[in-house]
């Protein structure tokens, strides 16, 4: 399964690992619609709650997808150069990365969790309720992480079915556990908001051991000894130098959405609630396309330790055609049905009318995230990530700082302003993307001709 990597037809290569990717990218997010459900079912002060923590939830995904996007691209480099030892050595190393930096967060996480929800207006019962959530989730961050780890692995190797499988039986198992520890039941007591943190972090528990179970299959781990985890610094450090550019790529997408929730929220509660609603509608439909930036990076990383600049080219060129396919199915969706999209999440009339003229604009942007998704994976492939951060800090945090003020208040455009600014900055993003990566791929490719 490794090798073929680097050989086999690579439509074949993206289908084979974009499908499993993406199904399990859709099975989580309808993991997260589930407990946002049941926490509703509490009360309006419990989804609340859960809404107040996704910032600081956010920072276990930001470096779970840090350690794995390195491990993928080191792992796969190694790989591809069919340097076994290699990548034994970045498997067991990454394992222990992803050990010490959980510990690390949950420390941090447990110590500071009070004293950033209270910044953040949390009083009272708001205020214990979110903390009840988060102690949970940060104890458990551990198989977070680990499970990161192991998925980054096992889509170096060309597999991405396990992580899809456990995200399905996650989701399944996710819908009698909420319930079950919420109300209490069975000999167990009732534990409110904090039985669903307890599911999740006992999905992550339990995935923990079938992931591992998987990644013996691999041949990758002939023998694993518990002092193949002991810190070795050299690769620690390159570990870093290829994760912590992507993990601060995923910080600015929070800071992003707090930045354009600031400038929205000057219009009023509907058009933040349309711009909530937008978003989610958005995210369904890039979905597809999540599956396609797994497949790209761990094709890229492969075939560029096999010094294979041609391969990478074609699953751009492949990538890339398949994205454009997905998203003009999500442009005309957006365009025709945007009133009947906002009508599922919403009855306010004045809801529905901001967020239509939200999506008939966002749905000329959804090709430029393909454009930007799929070629940042690439250049994580060729272990050039602080590009892709780069374009994170212009996309998320100055351009739309420098770009709404200008056309809601300088041009005077008010909210619709935003919109247009969102579509100009990712735009301009996904051309300097394009063209930067192109050149890369030449001039690596010019190197390789004259050694």
């Amino acid at each position: 399964m490794t090798s073929d990597l680097t050989s086999a037809p690579i439509p074949e290569l993206v289908r084979r690992l974009a499908i499993p990717a993406g199904t399990g990218f859709f099975f989580n997010t309808m993991f997260n619609v589930v407990d946002t459900w049941y926490g509703g079912q509490l009360s309006t002060t419990a989804l609340a709650a859960m809404s107040l923590s996704f910032p600081v939830f956010f920072l276990i995904l930001a470096i779970g997808s840090g350690v794995s996007t390195g491990a993928t691209a080191l792992i796969g480099n190694a790989l591809g150069r069919k340097d076994r030892d290699e990548a034994r050595r970045y498997l067991s190393q990454s394992l222990s990365f992803a050990l010490l930096h959980a510990l690390l967060l949950t420390a941090a996480g447990l110590a500071l969790a009070p004293h950033i929800f209270i910044l953040m207006g949390a009083s009272g019962e708001y205020l214990a309720l979110a903390l009840s959530y988060m102690k949970v989730i940060f104890a458990g961050s551990s198989f977070f992480l680990l499970n990161y780890v192991m998925n980054a692995i096992l889509n170096s190797h060309g597999n991405t079915r396990a992580y899809r499988n456990f995200l399905i039986g996650g989701f399944i198992l996710n819908l009698a556990l909420d319930p079950w520890f919420m109300y209490g039941g069975a000999g167990f007591p009732a534990l409110g908001l904090a039985g669903i943190a307890l599911a999740t972090v006992l999905v992550q528990f339990f995935g923990a051991f079938y992931l591992f179970s998987q990644l013996s299959k691999t041949g990758s781990m002939p023998s694993f000894r518990i002092t193949d985890l002991w810190p070795r610094w050299s690769y620690f450090r390159e570990l870093f130098r290829q994760g912590f550019p992507s993990a601060m790529n995923m910080m600015t997408v929070s800071l992003g959405i707090f930045i354009i929730t600031w400038f929205v929220g000057r219009y009023g509660e509907q058009a933040v609630a349309a711009y909530g609603i937008g978003t989610r509608i958005e995210q369904i439909a890039l979905l597809p396309v999540m599956g396609l930036n797994i497949s790209t990076l761990a094709l890229t990383a492969q075939n560029f330790g096999a010094e294979r600049i041609d391969r990478i080219r074609e699953t751009l060129r492949v990538s890339l055609r398949y994205g454009m396919l997905m998203a003009a199915s999500g442009t005309a969706a957006a365009l025709l049905f945007s009133r009947e999209l906002m009508g599922l999440f919403t009855d306010d009339r004045s809801v529905i009318d901001t967020g239509v003229g939200f999506l008939t604009v966002e749905a000329y942007v959804l090709p430029a995230y393909v454009l930007l998704y799929i070629s940042i994976s690439a250049m994580q492939g060729i272990r050039m990530p602080l590009f892709g951060l780069i374009i994170g800090l212009y996309r998320q945090i100055a351009g739309p700082a420098f770009v709404f003020h200008l056309f809601t208040t300088v041009m005077g455009l008010g909210l619709i302003g935003i919109w247009w600014g969102i579509f100009g900055i990712t735009w301009s993003a996904a051309l300097v993307v394009v063209v930067y990566v192109s050149r890369t791929l030449a001039k690596l490719e010019k190197d390789l001709i004259t050694i």
